[in-house]
């Protein structure tokens, strides 16, 4: 990994952290879809979007942009409304709460908190979160790197340390 990739998976594993703290939803979760979506934070939608959240009524900022759909196993090019931020805090905040909080994912979310069961957070999440069948395989790949455990790990001790 280049240095501004391990810069960027740093900032954003101390969010994580922060964020599993607050929320409970996995650091791990929270890195591997800032990683899918934002391609390791160097492409975030708009100024700060790092998760492709599209704009919702709790959004005060939107951007329209064309992105890549799968719709009945067909991609299509669409363009859409997305949430901007005016920081990376506030989208993994927003992150946080949707998956915490968002109805689409109520039922999966009490099922993790009860069974603690990453994977089927992860399958749960996906079948909602995005339209590419191949989305919870590449997120679990993801969660499961050496470097994203090693960054949380390094956030949780320079928390610890403060």
């Amino acid at each position: 990994m280049d240095a501004n990739l391990d810069q960027r998976l740093d900032e954003v594993a101390v969010i994580a952290v922060h964020q599993e703290a607050e929320t409970r939803v996995p650091a791990r979760l929270l890195i591997a879809q800032w990683a899918v979506e934002s391609k390791w934070g160097a492409k975030p939608v708009g100024h700060f979007n790092c998760f492709g959240m599209k704009k919702a009524a709790r959004h005060a900022k939107c951007c329209v942009v064309m992105t890549r759909e799968v719709i009945k196993g067909r991609e299509q090019s669409l363009r859409l409304e997305f949430a901007d931020y005016d920081s990376i805090e506030d989208s993994c905040r927003d992150y946080a709460w949707l998956i915490s909080h968002g109805d689409p994912y109520r039922s999966v979310w009490e099922n993790y908190k009860l069974h603690g069961d990453f994977n089927a957070l992860v399958e749960g999440v996906a079948k909602v979160y995005a339209t590419d069948p191949g989305y919870a395989a590449l997120v679990r790949q993801i969660a499961a790197q050496a470097n994203v455990a090693a960054a949380i790990q390094t956030a949780q001790t320079a928390i610890l340390n403060r």
